[in-house]
């Protein structure tokens, strides 16, 4: 992984980083290319719904992005509600994920960390 050292240095000692650890020791490379490739396809649709004008708290923007915190979940790590929202946060403030994610439309990691803000809002206000 290229930023291993970095991402163990900054959240090593969290639980979701031991349960990444635990979920992925065994993935072969080519899982994890595969996964990280249903990743990107995620981002590649929420660059598609943004550029069809649709809005951040549309209901496909809510339903992509609870996609994405599934996905999360199912292969790396538990995504609650909590660290989508600094993921939200991080799709924008690292320049290195905005730029990743905005490679497939300019203004996605913008977009993408809209319509995570509005979803855990929303899912705030329904507890």
């Amino acid at each position: 992984m290229k930023f291993e050292k970095e991402v163990k240095e900054r959240w090593g000692k969290t639980e979701a980083y031991a349960e990444f650890e635990n979920k992925t020791k065994d993935y072969s490379k080519e899982r994890f290319a595969d996964i990280n490739s249903g990743l990107e396809n995620i981002f590649r649709d929420f660059a598609e719904l943004m550029q069809s004008g649709a809005e951040p708290i549309s209901a496909e923007a809510q339903a992509l992005v609870k996609k994405l915190q599934k996905y999360i979940t199912e292969n790396y790590y538990t995504c609650n509600d909590e660290i989508l929202k600094g993921l939200g946060q991080m799709y924008i403030a690292d320049e290195r994920f905005k730029n990743n994610i905005d490679k497939y439309a300019d203004g996605t990691a913008e977009f993408v960390s809209e319509v995570i803000k509005m979803y855990t809002k929303r899912q705030r206000s329904r507890k």
